[in-house]
C-alpha cells in the first residue's frame, strides 16, 4: 500500500510541470516578468530663467501663505467653509502689512466680503464680523462712508430676512458694527431696521429658551434707540431723520415689547431666583421701551414743528391712548416687581434697577397716562424709599447700586414736587434733602442733586420751579443754600470739576436772589461761610489760604463772579480776598479780575466806600515787591519776579479810584490812611505806590494839609536818599528810579518845598544844619564830610528826572 501512494505522487508531479506555481516570500518584492518592456526614459534637466511660482509674485503684496488679494477673495466663494476662513483671515493679515492695498481696493473688497454676511458656518461669519470690526471701518473713517454703508445694509437685511436664527442675529450684530460707525445709517434705513426688530422679537418661543441671544438683540436695539436720540441736536433736521416713519414704527414695536416683558414676567414667577440672563432680558425690554418714551415725548415737539401731514391723512406724531391703555395694564400695574421667595442681596439689586425703570417710564409719560391713586402712591412710596436708602441693605456694593440708579429719577424731581399732594411734597423733599447731605461729596449722585437743586431755586421759562412763598418749601431751599459753602469747603482743590459745578450754581443763585428777598438774605450770609475757602487769619499772624488760591482759573474766575452779587461785602471777606491777592503765588490775571470784580461791586453799591479804600491801601501797601531783573538761581525764582505786574497793579487802582466820584472826597478820605501807612516806612515800591495814589487824587495846588506836608516831608527826605542810594544796586534799574522819582516831582511842583526836603535830607545824613548850608552851595570841590552831600545833591541819577520832568524846578 505504501508503493501505490508514492506512485501516483511521483505521477502527479510529472504532469503539472508547465504551470508550476512558483511559492513567494511576503513583503518581497516582484521581479518583473520575463516579457516586460522597459520604458524608462533619461534625459537632462531643462531650467528656464522667471518660471517658478515665488518669482512671479515678487513685488506683490502677499500675506504669510504668498497668496494676494485677489485669490484671497477668489478663496472666500470656496465651497470648504475653512478655506473661506483661512481666507478672511489671510485677508486681515494682507491688509496688516499692507494698509494701501484696503485703500486702494476698497470697494471692490467691500462688493466681495458683504456676500460672507450670510454665511452657513457660524466660524466664517465671525471671522468676518472681526475683519470689518478691527481692519476695515477704522480704515475708512475719514473716507465717504455714504457709498461704503450702502455696500453693505442690503446683504445685512437680506441676512435678517433668513431662515437661520443664527444667520438673523449675526446680522443684527454687524448692523450694530455699522451703526457705531456710521450713525446716519440707521435714520436712512430705520423703517427696515425696526420692522425687522419687530418680526425676531414677535418670536416669544426663541426669546424664551434663547435668552442670550436676545440680550444681543436687544443690546443692537438700546444702541440704535440710542443713535435715534442724539438725532435731535439742534444741527439735524427732523424730517432728514425720517421722524414719522420712526414713531410709527415705534408705535408697532412697543406692543411687541410689552409682550414680551409680559411673558418673562410670568416666566420668573415660575422660578426660585431671577437669573442674570433673565434680568438682562427684562432689562434690555425695559430700556427700549424707555428709549422709544423717550424718542417720543423729545420729537413730538420738534416734530410739530417741523412735520405737517397731509390733509385727511392722520399725525402719527399723536400717541395712541390703545398703548397707554397696554401700558397701563401690563407694565404699571404689575409695579413694584417683587419676588415669590425669600430675597438674597443681588435680588435685590435686580428688582431695584427693574422698577426704577418703569417709575422713569412712568415719570416721562405722565402727561399721557394718569393711573389710579392707589398706583401712584406706590411709585411715589418707591421714590421715597429709593432716596431714604430703605430698600437696600447697607453694603458697599448696595450704596453704589442705588446712587447708580437714583440718576435717572432726578430730572423728573422738580416737577414731580410741584404736582403731587402737599403731604407728599413735604415727605420727598425731606427724603431729597437727607439725599443730599449723606451722599459723598464728589460722587456722580451729588452732583444730580446739585443740578435738581437749580432746577427748584432757579425760575425758568419751560421749567416749574417751588414757590417760596411755601414756608416749608423755603426752609428746604435754605437747607440747600446752607450746604454749598461747606461742599465747597470740603471739595478742596482735589475734585475741580466738582467745585465748578458748586460755584456755578452759588453764581446763578446770587444772580436770582435779587428777585427773591428771602433767598437774598440767605445768600448774602454765605459770605460769612465763605472765609475759610478763600483765606484765614490766626491770632497768631499765620495765613492759611484755602481752596480759593489752588483751583483752576476758571473756578477762580467763577467764585469772583459770585462776589459781586452780595448785597453789602463786609470787612472780614474783603480781608480774606485781599489776603489771597497778597499771596506771591496767584496768577496775575486772577489778581486783576478781584480789582475788576471789586470794583464793579463798589460801583453797583455793594461796597462801602470805607471798606473799598482799606483793600486797596492793604493790597498796595502790604504786596511784597520782587525784582524782575534778577538773574534767577532756580526756576522757581523766574515765577516771583513782580515789580510789572505791582507797577500795572499801582495803575488800575489809581484809575479805578479817580471813577469812583469826587477826587477831593475821595482824597480826604484817603489821605490820612495813605499818609498813616506811608509812615511806617513801608518798602521802597509800596511807598512810591502809595504816594502815586495821592498824586493821582491831589490837584495842583495841593490839597495836602499843612499838618500833612510837615509829615510827608519827613517822610520824602529819606525817600529820596533811599532811591539815590539804588544806583549802586544791580537789582535796581535806572527806569525804576526813574518812577520812583516822578511822584515826588509832582509833589514838588505843586508846593515849592524841594530845598526843605534836600535840607532834611542832610541833616539825616549829617546831623548839622551848617553841613546842610555848605552842601546847598558846595562845589565838587568841597572836602570832609561835605563831600558825601555833594554826592547826593549833585548825584546826575538825583537831578535829571526832576530836570526832565519839571524843568522850571530850581
Amino acid at each position: 500500500m505504501g508503493r501505490s501512494s508514492k506512485a501516483s505522487a511521483k505521477k502527479q508531479q510529472k504532469r503539472g510541470v508547465d504551470f508550476k506555481k512558483i511559492k513567494r516570500k511576503i513583503g518581497k518584492k516582484l521581479p518583473p516578468p520575463k516579457n516586460a518592456t522597459n520604458t524608462e526614459i533619461k534625459s537632462k534637466a531643462i531650467i528656464l530663467p522667471e518660471q517658478s511660482v515665488a518669482s512671479e509674485k515678487e513685488g506683490w503684496a502677499v500675506n504669510k501663505k504668498g497668496l494676494t488679494l485677489k485669490e484671497l477673495l477668489q478663496q472666500t466663494s470656496h465651497y470648504s467653509p475653512k478655506v473661506r476662513r483661512d481666507a478672511l483671515t489671510g485677508i486681515k493679515d494682507l491688509f496688516l502689512k499692507y494698509p494701501a492695498e484696503l485703500t486702494s481696493h476698497k470697494y471692490a473688497v467691500i462688493e466681495k466680503l458683504r456676500e460672507r454676511i450670510g454665511d452657513d458656518d457660524k466660524m466664517v461669519r465671525e471671522t468676518l464680523y472681526q475683519l470689518f470690526k478691527s481692519v476695515i471701518f477704522p480704515s475708512c473713517k475719514e473716507d465717504n462712508q455714504g457709498l461704503f454703508i450702502s455696500l453693505i445694509m442690503a446683504y445685512i437685511f437680506n441676512a435678517m430676512t433668513h431662515l437661520a436664527i443664527d444667520i438673523r442675529l449675526m446680522a443684527f450684530k454687524f448692523l450694530d458694527l455699522v451703526v457705531q460707525n456710521y450713525p446716519p445709517s440707521f435714520f436712512l434705513h430705520a423703517e427696515k431696521i425696526l420692522q425687522n426688530y419687530e418680526d425676531i422679537l414677535r418670536k416669544n418661543q426663541f426669546y424664551v429658551q434663547e435668552k442670550g441671544k436676545l440680550k444681543s438683540v436687544l443690546a443692537g436695539l438700546n444702541e440704535a434707540g440710542q443713535g435715534m436720540l442724539h438725532a435731535f441736536a439742534p444741527d439735524v433736521p427732523t424730517e432728514s431723520a425720517g421722524f414719522p416713519l420712526i414713531i410709527k414704527k415705534l408705535k408697532d414695536l412697543m406692543p411687541v415689547l410689552v409682550n414680551c416683558f409680559q411673558d418673562f414676567i410670568s416666566l420668573v414667577h415660575t422660578m426660585p431666583v431671577l437669573d442674570a440672563q433673565s434680568f438682562d432680558c427684562m432689562l434690555g425690554i425695559l430700556q427700549s421701551m424707555d428709549i422709544a418714551v423717550k424718542f417720543f415725548i423729545y420729537g413730538t415737539n420738534k416734530g410739530k414743528s417741523e412735520y405737517q401731514p397731509p390733509h385727511g391723512v392722520p399725525d402719527v406724531t399723536v400717541w395712541d391712548e390703545n398703548l397707554s391703555s397696554l401700558l397701563m395694564k401690563k407694565v404699571l400695574q404689575v409695579f413694584p416687581l417683587n419676588p415669590t421667595h425669600e430675597l438674597s442681596e443681588k435680588d435685590d439689586e435686580r428688582y431695584f434697577i427693574l422698577n426704577t425703570l418703569i417709575t422713569g417710564i412712568l415719570l416721562q409719560f405722565s402727561e399721557w397716562i394718569c393711573p389710579p391713586a392707589i398706583i401712584w402712591e406706590k411709585f411715589l412710596e418707591f421714590i421715597e424709599n429709593a432716596l431714604l436708602g430703605k430698600i437696600f441693605s447697607g453694603t458697599r456694593s448696595g450704596k453704589a447700586v442705588r446712587e447708580k440708579h437714583l440718576l435717572s429719577l432726578l430730572p423728573f424731581f422738580p416737577k414731580l414736587v410741584s404736582q403731587v399732594p402737599s403731604n407728599w411734597r413735604s415727605r420727598l423733599l425731606q427724603a431729597f434733602t437727607k439725599t443730599f447731605r449723606d451722599c459723598h461729596p464728589e460722587s456722580s449722585l451729588k452732583l444730580a442733586c446739585l443740578s435738581t437743586i437749580e432746577d427748584m431755586l432757579i425760575p425758568k421759562e419751560d421749567r416749574l420751579y417751588l414757590d417760596s412763598s411755601d414756608p416749608e418749601i423755603l426752609d428746604h431751599q435754605i437747607a440747600w443754600i446752607r450746604e454749598l459753602s461747606p461742599l465747597l469747603i470740603l471739595l478742596g482743590d482735589k475734585h475741580p470739576s466738582c467745585s465748578q459745578v458748586v460755584l456755578h450754581l452759588q453764581l446763578r443763585l446770587g444772580q436770582c436772589a435779587l428777585l427773591n428777598s428771602s433767598l437774598a438774605w440767605e445768600y448774602d450770609n454765605m459770605q460769612y461761610s465763605l472765609l475759610e475757602f478763600y483765606c484765614t487769619c490766626q491770632d497768631d499772624g499765620n495765613i492759611y489760604y484755602g481752596p480759593f488760591k489752588r483751583l483752576t482759573r476758571d473756578s477762580q474766575e467763577l467764585s469772583l463772579c459770585c462776589l459781586y452779587y452780595f448785597s453789602n461785602l463786609d470787612s472780614p471777606l474783603l480781608q480774606s480776598i485781599a489776603s489771597c491777592c497778597l499771596c506771591p503765588d496767584l496768577e496775575p490775571f486772577i489778581l486783576f479780575r478781584s480789582i475788576e470784580v471789586l470794583h464793579s461791586a463798589y460801583t453797583a453799591g455793594h461796597v462801602k466806600i470805607t471798606d473799598y479804600i482799606s483793600f486797596i491801601v492793604t493790597l498796595l501797601s502790604r504786596y511784597k515787591v520782587f525784582p524782575e531783573n534778577i538773574y534767577p538761581v532756580n526756576e522757581s525764582d523766574t515765577k516771583i519776579r513782580n515789580r510789572g505786574t505791582y507797577k500795572s497793579v499801582t495803575t488800575v487802582v489809581c484809575s479805578n479810584l479817580s471813577q469812583i466820584g469826587d477826587n477831593s472826597l475821595v482824597f480826604q478820605i484817603l489821605e490820612k490812611v495813605a499818609l498813616g501807612q506811608i509812615l511806617i516806612k513801608p518798602p521802597l515800591d509800596n511807598a512810591c505806590a502809595m504816594l502815586r495814589v495821592l498824586v493821582a487824587l491831589d490837584s495842583k495846588p495841593t490839597s495836602l494839609s499843612e499838618q500833612s506836608i510837615i509829615t510827608l516831608s519827613n517822610f520824602l527826605s529819606g525817600y529820596l536818599i533811599d532811591v539815590v542810594h539804588k544806583e549802586n544796586d544791580i537789582k535796581y534799574h535806572v527806569m525804576n528810579m526813574v518812577y520812583s522819582l516822578e511822584p515826588l516831582s509832582l509833589i514838588v511842583s505843586r508846593r515849592r518845598i524841594i530845598k526843605v526836603i534836600i535840607r532834611d535830607g542832610v541833616k539825616v545824613v549829617y546831623g548839622e544844619d551848617k553841613h546842610a548850608d555848605v552842601c546847598m552851595q558846595a562845589g565838587p570841590n568841597t572836602q570832609g564830610d561835605a563831600g558825601r552831600g555833594e554826592e547826593i545833591f549833585f548825584s546826575p541819577l538825583l537831578y535829571s528826572p526832576f530836570i526832565s520832568l519839571h524843568p522850571n524846578i530850581g
